[in-house]
């Protein structure tokens, strides 16, 4: 047994219905997230004992399961309920709920089959922040051209391609893989990419190519805070290289500076203002939502 496998945690998860170790969590061999990756996934972090931008996280969810035609299996308050309960034990340690729903258990076929449950699993994990001395220093990262298939806005299981994506900047000794599309800028293999130009916050638009990430609509209010200037378009290869800044966004990341490219310096090759201006925001986003009280409503599934 790889000593990995031998140490699975035995922290609580849930899985259709009931909950049990994640080390002792099991699904068939037929269902269709195995079989496929027909399925989708979210991933919500969780500050203070509160999970963060959860209803921009569901509503994302929900996009994802109608492009698979499939019914949301629980209703928001029971998805919070889940959360709530799976958290629990963390404390006010930060953490990461991952949610998994695929199409369910089928003999195997590559039509949709009808009339099956969803399969439902959600496990929560450490969610270790980005070391302050990495944030004082930016990041480094490399560029590789995005082969992913066009329905990148479809937050699926099927993740091949990303994880082939992330390999490569692994094997570079990089933080993170930023992908161009015919040249344009399109997003990295696990987060959002944004440029900053004469002061202004700019990134690629919302469309098929690009998965959406919950820090687009986040991002866009904490500029609004800060009287940043805010916009969505197409950018090319060049303005990637020639920006005064360049960061990175997801759950884990939060956002994040990177400071080179390929081995050509960003900007100045430091950290810039409009990062510290953003990252200073975003933890005051975090503080906020950790102070609010529990919604009403929340239900365990």
């Amino acid at each position: 047994m790889h000593p990995l496998t031998a140490a699975l945690p035995s922290t609580l998860c849930y899985l259709d219905g009931e909950y049990t170790a994640l080390k002792d969590a099991r699904i068939s061999v037929l269902d269709r997230g195995f079989i496929f990756g027909d399925g989708v996934y979210e991933v919500v972090p969780v500050y203070g004992g509160q999970p963060f931008c959860f209803d921009e996280h569901m509503a994302r969810l929900d996009r994802s399961l109608a492009e698979l035609q499939i019914a949301n299996p629980l209703t928001l308050a029971q998805w919070r309920g889940i959360v709530m309960r799976l958290v629990e034990a963390g404390g006010d340690a930060p953490q990461a709920v991952y949610f998994q729903i695929t199409r369910g258990v089928a003999p195997r076929d590559h039509a949709m089959t009808r009339g099956v449950h969803p399969t439902v699993f959600v496990m929560v994990n450490p969610l270790p922040p980005v070391a302050d001395a990495v944030r004082a220093k930016g990041v480094a990262c490399v560029s590789a051209a995005d082969f992913r298939w066009q329905k990148a806005h479809i937050k699926s299981t099927s993740l091949l391609g990303a994880v082939l994506a992330r390999q490569i900047s692994v094997e570079a000794g990089a933080a993170e893989t930023i992908m161009f599309r015919d040249e344009w800028l399109s997003e990295a293999s696990s987060s959002n990419v944004w440029i900053v130009k004469d002061g202004g916050l700019v990134g690629p638009p919302k469309d098929h190519l690009v998965l959406t990430g919950i820090r687009y609509g986040l991002l866009e209010r904490l500029c609004a805070e800060r009287g940043i200037p805010f916009a969505l378009r197409r950018i090319s290869r060049s303005e990637v290289f020639g920006a005064d800044e360049l960061l990175l966004s997801s759950a884990s990341k939060e956002v994040l500076p990177v400071v080179t490219l390929d081995g050509q310096a960003i900007g100045n090759g430091r950290p810039g203002p409009i990062y510290q201006a953003l990252y200073a925001a975003y933890q005051e986003a975090k503080q906020r939502n950790a102070e609010q009280p529990h919604k009403q409503g929340a239900t365990t599934a």
